[in-house]
């Protein structure tokens, strides 16, 4: 089990988990605006751990932590109750059938977040493809230990004001295809076992 408070050289006041950062704009940015909070961050492309890398050094941030692999690695390893918000921003969406359980979002993965976010921790979910708008609304929404305060289409189609834009979301913007943007919250259903 991974200490994660012992990964920064002060204790953060909460740990934040970004899952496939891309380029790292949005992670660096809110580590910036946010430097008494501790953020790992996940990606399997090099070219993204090293833009991520450039932005850190260039801000100087000392509370980022680069897991450059699957993320889904790393989780059986973080304690429970440890992530107070993860983001799944912009993912591939994997639109073919197929391929669908290479998608992160899914029950087994859900059961690894419920196991890790304690109750009111925030699970941050955009992307501009509607297959996986559809995915993700077939598969967060059901599970016990989320849920969806969304009151009206502002609460999906206006990204919530502390966010960043993404390279991949301005691009979707510039060829027209319109982000929905989704906040589940930690319920206080205690975590189903995960397999794995």
């Amino acid at each position: 089990m991974i200490d994660v408070a012992a990964l920064f050289p002060h204790k953060p006041k909460d740990m934040w988990l970004e899952i496939g950062f891309g380029a790292g704009e949005h992670l660096a940015t809110q580590a910036e605006r946010n430097p008494d909070v501790g953020i790992i961050g996940g990606e399997v492309f090099l070219n993204g751990v090293a833009s991520l890398i450039r932005y850190v050094g260039e801000k100087n941030l000392n509370n980022v932590r680069v897991f450059n692999d699957d993320v889904r690695f790393l989780l059986p390893g973080l304690p429970d109750k440890s992530l107070s918000r993860v983001f799944v921003l912009f993912p591939d969406p994997w639109p073919k059938v197929r391929h669908a359980k290479r998608r992160f979002i899914g029950q087994d993965n859900l059961n690894h977040l419920a196991r890790l976010m304690p109750e009111g921790a925030e699970l941050r979910i955009a992307s501009d493809h509607p297959v996986y708008i559809q995915w993700v609304m077939e598969q967060v929404p059901p599970h016990p230990c989320f849920r969806w305060d969304a009151n009206g289409p502002e609460d999906w189609q206006v990204a919530p004001a502390d966010h960043v834009e993404t390279r991949y979301q301005k691009k979707a913007l510039r060829e027209g295809r319109k982000p929905a943007f989704f906040r589940f919250y930690r319920t206080s259903k205690p975590a189903p076992r995960a397999a794995g």
